[in-house]
């Protein structure tokens, strides 16, 4: 059954719907992590008018929505990135102002870009898995139509696989992709999108070492849609996992842990040799590289930097130890 909830047919035809109002991100070969024996590219989602893939999922549901529901006015729980987008596209497509909700601890620079695209924040709970409990609550009392991000929306996963596709057409020798997991679209979204196109394509989530929800939930078999998480510099990949990512976690290969403190190392890096800027979930694929090495299969690997919206506090506690050091 999960299968059908979300087919190569379902992402080919998000790509089409959305690609009027997005430009294809590139696909560029980094000379500091490429080596001897293996060739690694940088996907830059970090280059997205909002800086993050997450505008994918969230324009592909909008555009989905009649007349009628479009009225309705949207809400949205996010841990930043989720409801930077759905601010964007219901601006872009002149709709009422959306509402979305986050947690106490999302970066202020993300609920800064919330505003500027028009929407209300408002903010509840300590972490994502409260957030999500009482922003539910509040989004049915008021009648709101929900933009799922994470959990078991097709087409916000549909949307995310897009990434897949492009990856697999701007450079058909890719065989591993290295993408950051939270609540699992992306991962999910990009392996029916690869695998489609090239079933010996590995896709390869990444977990900061602050939560294991997914590799538990794999194990296990078992969904953890919350999960208690220790403290971590990625807000987007704490707490549980989506419904559907888990319905199909056998599309997607074994996981890799990354340790926090490489994640930091590889914000640096993403500005230094990179010359990008990556925000902490952005920067684990490069984390999972310099952490692991040669030791990651493949020949021609892809690394899905997902987003920009870097947190001001985290970048300038790195650069200052870069300056100290």
């Amino acid at each position: 059954m999960a299968q059908d909830q979300l087919r190569f047919e379902d992402i080919r035809r998000a790509q089409e719907r959305i690609s009027p109002f997005l430009h294809e991100t590139p696909l560029e070969k980094s000379l500091y992590l490429s080596n001897d024996s293996q060739n690694v590219y940088l996907k830059l989602e970090c280059q997205q008018p909002i800086r993050a893939f997450k505008i994918r999922g969230a324009l592909n549901r909008i555009l989905l929505l009649s007349e009628e529901e479009r009225k309705e006015g949207v809400a949205a729980v996010s841990s930043g990135n989720h409801g930077i987008a759905v601010a964007y596209v219901t601006k872009l497509l002149g709709m009422k102002p959306a509402t979305v909700i986050v947690p106490e601890n999302t970066p202020q620079s993300k609920i800064e870009k919330i505003r500027y695209y028009g929407a209300e924040v408002l903010l509840m709970g300590s972490c994502f898995d409260e957030a999500d409990a009482l922003g539910m609550q509040y989004i049915r009392e008021k009648g709101f139509r929900f933009i799922d991000g994470w959990d078991e929306d097709a087409a916000i996963y549909a949307g995310q696989g897009t990434v897949g596709l492009e990856i697999l057409k701007q450079n058909p020798q890719i065989d591993t992709i290295l993408a950051p997991v939270g609540g699992g679209g992306l991962c999910t979204g990009i392996a029916v999108a690869a695998k489609n196109i090239n079933p010996k394509v590995r896709v390869i989530p990444l977990y900061s070492e602050a939560c294991r929800a997914w590799p538990d939930s794999v194990r296990e078999r078992k969904l953890y849609h919350e999960y208690p998480s220790e403290d971590s510099i990625c807000e987007a990949m704490v707490g549980g996992i989506g419904k559907l990512a888990f319905e199909m976690r056998d599309w997607i290969d074994d996981a890799l842990e990354v340790r926090e403190e490489m994640i930091r190392r590889a914000m640096l890096h993403a500005v230094m040799q990179e010359k990008i800027v990556a925000e902490a979930a952005g920067a684990v694929p490069i984390a999972a590289m310099l952490q692991y090495g040669k030791h990651i299969p493949g020949k021609n690997i892809a690394l899905v930097i997902t987003g920009g919206n870097a947190d001001n506090r985290i970048l300038a506690e790195e650069f200052g130890k870069y300056h100290r050091s």
